[in-house]
């Protein structure tokens, strides 16, 4: 009597195999059909994979996405909760947009925010933030999450993975390589309150392959708020994770109002270095009256200063952080405001500078009276830090309702 098992691995495998040698495009060798079909974007996958199985299992596969060689830059928008909202990849040289597949849901929570949004390999992990329990009281007090949740783009499917060691919102996170990422910091603050909420200082990182939180170094003080992003390559004899910005202790005016107290220094971690994982303090990056926080900060690729370009955006004016001095430089001007004085999203992609902001208008059918649809435009200006010019992108939205891209998570990823 055969082993049920081994007879459905065989069938797997036998599947397999047919659909290896079946021919991807008639005429030619699977090898050249598989270059011409690494040709097409990303974007397009979804649309091109009913052709036929042998190209869906092409496209589907983890060796075919590591041979895109990094010709994909695609950006990926969280617009609200992942549980209730549809995540969207938008690829902005091809002008399309991909929606994904909501997150496993919990009834028991919702409201999902300042979470963390990264991608290692050709996986998107959303990790920590924000959000209401209905199991706790009182009911509308927010507390940090310890999920973790991976979406594959071979599979298109989200799964969980092991929550961190500490429950944690608006933190430092990077991604240090291909195998592991470092979080640090954190707290409980939700986007409806400006203020209140708990802060940690404990650090912890993961292990990709072994799905694995180890804990390491704690800052030296609680922060959350906080922005962190790798400085050194692979191959280079010093890697760091630096912590940026954030709020520490509170007070009090006249004892009834919280107010925060920003940081204006860096905290650095030398994940390469021979005393162990240690940190150490930048220094404060301003001077009293300069500014009262740090903004909204986006790290692009190295582009041969021995560190990677590191920007911040205030209000509508873009900065430069300049390492030797520890200071922001002022780098360029966003020529054109946000609609309403609303907050623009900043994000890079592929060596550029983002601002993204959007539209969303009352259509009226001109053929069916009284019919209003509504229509979200998507308006981004784009800033190249090495020829020091702007040029803008116009395109159709898949959000038609009004959207806070300000509080929106956005991610690069790069295939």
């Amino acid at each position: 009597m055969k082993n049920p098992q081994s007879s459905s691995s065989m069938s797997n495998t036998n599947t397999n195999d047919e659909e290896s040698l079946t021919p991807l495009i008639p005429g030619l060798p699977n090898d050249i059909a598989s270059t011409i079909l690494s040709m097409v974007p990303f974007s397009h996958h979804s649309r091109i994979k009913p052709t036929s199985k042998s190209w869906a299992h092409l496209l589907s596969s983890k060796h075919f996405l590591s041979s895109l060689r990094r010709r994909n830059h695609l950006l990926c928008i969280f617009p609200q909760d992942p549980s209730i909202s549809n995540p969207f990849l938008f690829d902005p040289f091809h002008l399309a947009w991909t929606p994904l597949p909501p997150t496993p849901c919990n009834p028991s929570v919702y409201g999902l925010c300042n979470f963390s949004a990264v991608h290692v390999g050709p996986d998107i992990y959303v990790i920590g933030g924000s959000l209401f329990d209905t199991r706790s009281f009182p009911i509308n007090r927010p507390e940090s999450t310890d999920s973790v949740f991976r979406f594959s783009l071979t599979d298109f499917a989200w799964e969980p993975v092991a929550p961190m060691l500490s429950p944690r919102g608006s933190f430092a996170c990077a991604v240090v390589d291909a195998r592991g990422i470092i979080v640090a910091g954190g707290g409980s603050r939700h986007t409806m309150f400006a203020a209140a909420g708990t802060r940690i200082r404990s650090a912890e990182r993961y292990d990709v392959k072994n799905d694995k939180w180890e804990a390491v170094e704690a800052l030296p003080g609680f922060r959350a708020g906080c922005v962190g992003f790798m400085v050194g390559g692979e191959n280079e004899k010093e890697k760091e994770f630096w912590v940026m910005g954030g709020y520490g202790a509170s007070r009090t005016i006249s004892g009834v109002f919280p107010v925060d107290e920003y940081y204006r220094d860096a905290v650095v971690m030398n994940l390469k270095g021979g005393d162990g994982e240690v940190w150490r303090e930048a220094g404060d990056m301003w001077g009293d009256g300069e500014r009262e926080r740090i903004g909204k900060i986006v790290v692009a690729e190295d582009e041969g200063h021995g560190w990677p370009g590191v920007f911040m955006l205030d209000g509508n004016i873009i900065f430069r952080y300049d390492m030797p001095s520890n200071r922001w430089l002022y780098e360029s001007r966003v020529p054109r405001k946000a609609p309403y004085s609303s907050p623009f999203g900043f994000v890079a992609v592929d060596k550029e500078l983002y601002v993204l902001a959007h539209y969303c208008v009352d259509l009226i059918e001109t053929r069916r009276p009284r019919q209003h649809k509504r229509a979200g435009t998507m308006y981004i200006q784009i800033y190249n830090p090495k020829k020091k010019t702007w040029r803008s992108l116009v395109t159709k939205s898949p959000f038609d309702y009004p959207m806070d891209v300000g509080s929106a998570v956005l991610s690069s990823i790069c295939l």
